[in-house]
């Protein structure tokens, strides 16, 4: 009688374990499943490409009883802090626009020293994109550039071309219309020489032939220091980006305030012309 009940229990306790292990499959496939649309879900709030305007140095400065100078070689150290912070959160590129082709016509002095921080920047990025395995472009005029200028950039993209991690681009003597207008020369010049028929023309080439080839437009598109306009900014890639405005200046746009910006793109429909 005790061998029978002993057999009794041992088949319940096997088929309790079995339908125990299946119950775990089941919820452990579940819990997976729900896990991987929970990141599926947050990674749609994330952007993938995020442009910064960096504005407000001078200004930043200025109120600091301190030169304008002063303000941009702060704002060129907080560049690797958002650039950290942008990969931490998920976000694959991150475009700054560094030096325009306005700038110019700023005082000697600052565009002078501008220079020299530049110069001096390219050179320090080889080791911040080697510590934090970034790949820098730099796109722009580059030959309205010095020639050090130049070279430290050639460099740069060099070092860093087989780097996987954030995708960081510097616009540096950039002009959206700028850009535009090289394009159409180079476009131009193909149907002279024949090459191409203008009924060839397509959206794809002229992406194809501007700085950011290979780039995906931007998503999020951000300007400190309230200035409420995109002043000649990536004027064909912003054309579907949800823009966010802050009155926070560059020095002081910290990794809670990208993570603000990021909040509200996330609370924002992208229709992209659909109802």
């Amino acid at each position: 009688m005790r061998q029978c009940c002993d057999v009794i229990w041992a088949i319940i306790n096997k088929s309790r374990k079995k339908v125990f292990e299946t119950e775990g499959e089941d919820i452990a496939a579940l819990c997976a499943k729900y896990t991987g649309r929970m990141m599926e879900e947050k990674n749609k709030n994330i952007p993938e490409h995020v442009a910064i305007i960096l504005d407000g140095n001078g200004r930043w400065a200025k109120k600091r009883g301190m030169p304008r100078n002063y303000g941009h070689v702060q704002g060129a150290k907080n560049v690797e802090v958002i650039c950290r912070a942008a990969w931490d959160m998920g976000i694959k590129y991150l475009t700054v626009y560094a030096f325009s082709t306005e700038n110019w016509n700023r005082p000697k002095e600052e565009v002078d020293a501008l220079m020299k921080l530049l110069n001096q920047y390219m050179k320090n990025c080889q080791r911040t994109a080697k510590k934090n395995n970034m790949k820098v472009r730099v796109i722009g005029d580059k030959s309205g550039l010095s020639e050090a200028i130049q070279r430290d950039i050639a460099a740069l993209e060099k070092a860093t071309e087989d780097y996987d991690g954030l995708n960081f681009t510097i616009a540096l003597n950039y002009g959206g219309r700028d850009e535009l207008t090289r394009m159409v020369r180079k476009i131009a010049a193909l149907v002279k020489d024949g090459e191409i028929a203008p009924e060839d023309i397509t959206e794809n080439m002229i992406e194809e032939s501007l700085d950011t080839a290979g780039l995906p437009d931007p998503d999020l598109m951000i300007r400190t220091s309230y200035e409420l306009r995109i002043s000649n900014y990536l004027l064909w890639q912003l054309a579907y980006a949800e823009f966010y405005f802050t009155e926070v200046p560059w020095p002081d746009f910290d990794e809670k305030e990208l993570q603000k910006a990021v909040e509200e793109y996330g609370q924002r429909e992208r229709r992209f012309g659909k109802v």
